[in-house]
């Protein structure tokens, strides 16, 4: 599979293998510098930045060691990070951009970071930079390019003139783009330890020199300009592999650790926890917010949500923030020295069928919802009718969250401005109107018309350890059983590498942002998207995701794009929303200013804010 970094969505991963509750250590015996908290994921790698690795726990930790020029608040309100450096337009005609980074700015290792440092994002999201320095086509099904990054087909890679330039000092890139784009605030360049990528695509296995690596750093910059391919090539191989580790121990290479932000890992234990400590140059030299006291924070994997609660209970843990069932919230509630934080989250569940196949796909998709025939498109509606929403909702979420609705839109939340008048608008009333009893019958109906039988469908949904998924499962299989499908759906660990693969007809799972776009969730139905996992193609789509990613617009006129996209996702019966995510965080009472946020990373964003009280 691929997903587009531009659109900012991350998949949402469910509860991975448990970690029995007696084997975590007591957080209240630790000092008052560290932090513990839950994650029902294992981190999968160091880089959330490739297609089989962005995930929401990776992108977390990544998060915590590295620092760029802005990050969104808890608003959710982009905030400048000024102490990293500026960004400002230095021309309307043509529309450049310049990034600088304030001087002395250091990697963990003592590297100055320079401009130099933002060329590497230019590799990883322009699809012509790929194509010149001859390392790949990014649109390939059969063969990956040399960066096997996210950001190939975004709005960056469809709008940028040229390479970036270069100031005097190097401390400054400007990046020209052919009209103002309206995103381009969080559309430009992050930084990267350059240096390092190039030690490692020398087979370096230690930290080197400061002359080694402002060396290795001039390399960098040279083979960037002179589009060297076999200097780009190895460091493509490193980029999309090297970082893909679950044990971090002694004998782990240090380059792979170099970053900029508060903390850096210390160690890590496949399936069991994460440890992250001070990086000391941001204690001296910091290229963001400077924390509050807190020396170590440790992840810790707990994939039942009952048996983190029960942790939270026990002073095992500080901090919880996940997929509760309805046990956990009581759980959570009882606790004294717990205090419950109850949001929203811009986290959506949804319901997606497969039409085709996945770009980067190389086995066709046959199924029976493959491709526009009658037969398709009669099943697919037959699916989505019967699919039990209302019973989702009412069994697995109003217990935690009795205000819960069932979400009707794909791309609004619901009481976001605009989201009465898509639902009224959008044709979903097709799968809404009735009773659940009375879709079922019609879907059957549906069925019927071209199979005399029931219709084997492979549904995929996530980790078999995950309760509310499983229930989900449960309950979809039933009611489907009435409308004439017979429904395979056990759970499958690492699924969420099988998002994009053929041999599914059907999956459901979760989105969340982790920016605020003009395009919203639009690009995800793109049909040369990397996010379009099902293989969906649709002109009319693709014309209004492009209008709503290279053009300014205003809220009625963007509103209008995303009804074009609803009624076709409606028309062709592609995907349902089912609800959005009710977040549920708990926090040990003494450790103050968590303020879980609706974007990704929820709970890390201000974690220098994090402190204990006396």
């Amino acid at each position: 599979m691929k997903l587009t970094r531009i659109a900012k969505v991350a998949i949402a991963t469910a509860a991975a293998a448990g970690l029995a509750v007696s084997t975590l250590s007591p957080a209240n015996s630790a000092t008052r510098s560290t932090v513990v908290l839950v994650t029902s994921n294992q981190m999968t790698s160091l880089n959330s930045g490739t297609p089989d690795t962005n995930l929401t726990v990776n992108s977390e930790i990544g998060y915590l060691q590295g620092f760029g020029f802005s990050y969104y608040d808890n608003a959710p309100k982009l905030v400048r990070n000024t102490l990293f450096g500026s960004y400002k337009i230095v021309s309307q005609k043509p529309f450049k951009v310049q990034y600088t980074v304030n001087k002395g700015k250091v990697w963990s290792d003592g590297t100055p970071i320079t401009g130099v440092d933002l060329l590497l994002s230019h590799v990883l999201a322009s699809s012509s930079y790929s194509f010149t320095a001859k390392l790949g086509d990014p649109t390939d099904p059969e063969v990956r390019p040399a960066f096997n990054a996210l950001g190939y087909g975004g709005i960056y890679d469809q709008t940028h003139v040229g390479l970036p330039t270069l100031s005097a000092d190097k401390m400054s890139v400007t990046i020209e783009y052919d009209s103002k784009i309206p995103d381009w605030e969080i559309t430009g360049p992050g930084p990267s330890a350059v240096h390092t990528l190039v030690h490692l695509a020398e087979g370096k296995t230690s930290l080197q020199s400061a002359s080694a690596n402002l060396a290795a750093k001039a390399k960098f910059e040279k083979a960037f300009f002179n589009y060297d391919t076999k200097l780009m090539k190895a460091a493509g191989k490193v980029w999309s592999e090297s970082y893909n580790i679950t044990d971090i121990n002694d004998s782990t290479n240090p380059l792979l650790l170099v970053g900029n932000g508060g903390y850096k890992i210390k160690s890590a234990v496949t399936g069991q926890s994460v440890t992250l400590v001070l990086n000391p140059k941001h204690v001296t030299n910091p290229s963001g917010p400077k924390t509050n006291g807190i020396k170590t924070i440790i992840f810790r994997v707990v994939g039942d949500g009952t048996a983190a609660a029960q942790a939270l209970r026990n002073q095992e843990i500080d901090l919880y923030d996940g997929q509760p069932t309805a046990d956990a919230v009581q759980i959570l509630k009882a606790i004294p020295t717990a205090k419950i934080i109850g949001y929203s989250g811009a986290v959506y569940e949804h319901i997606d069928l497969r039409i085709g196949t996945a770009q980067g796909v190389s086995e066709p998709y046959t199924g029976p919802f493959a491709g526009d025939s009658q037969k398709a498109r009669d099943l697919r509606t037959a699916f989505l009718m019967a699919y039990p929403r209302d019973e989702i909702v009412d069994k697995l979420v109003k217990p935690i969250n009795s205000k819960a609705v069932r979400m009707d839109s794909l791309m609004l939340f619901p009481g976001e401005p605009g989201y009465a008048d898509m639902i009224k608008n959008s044709g979903v009333a097709k799968y809404t109107k009735g009773t659940q009893s009375e879709r079922e019958a019609a879907a059957l109906a549906l069925v019927r018309k071209h199979s005399a039988t029931d219709v084997k469908i492979n549904m995929l949904w996530g980790q078999p350890s995950n309760v509310r998924r499983a229930a989900e499962a449960q309950i979809a299989k039933a009611a489907l059983a009435r409308a004439g499908f017979d429904l395979n759906a056990p759970g499958r660990s690492g699924w969420s590498g099988f998002l994009d693969s053929s041999e599914y007809d059907a999956q459901f799972f979760a989105w969340v942002k982790s920016a605020l776009t003009a395009a919203g969730n639009t690009d995800i139905y793109k049909s040369d998207s990397g996010n379009n996992l099902v293989g969906y193609v649709n002109k009319n789509v693709d014309a209004a995701v492009t209008k709503l990613t290279a053009t300014v617009l205003s809220d009625s006129e963007r509103l209008a794009q995303y009804l074009i996209v609803e009624k076709e996702l409606m028309k062709d019966a592609v995907s349902l929303p089912i609800f959005q995510h009710p977040g549920v965080t708990a926090v040990n009472k003494k450790l103050q200013n968590v303020k879980p946020n609706p974007l990704s990373p929820t709970l890390v964003w201000n974690y220098w804010e994090w402190k204990y009280s006396n």
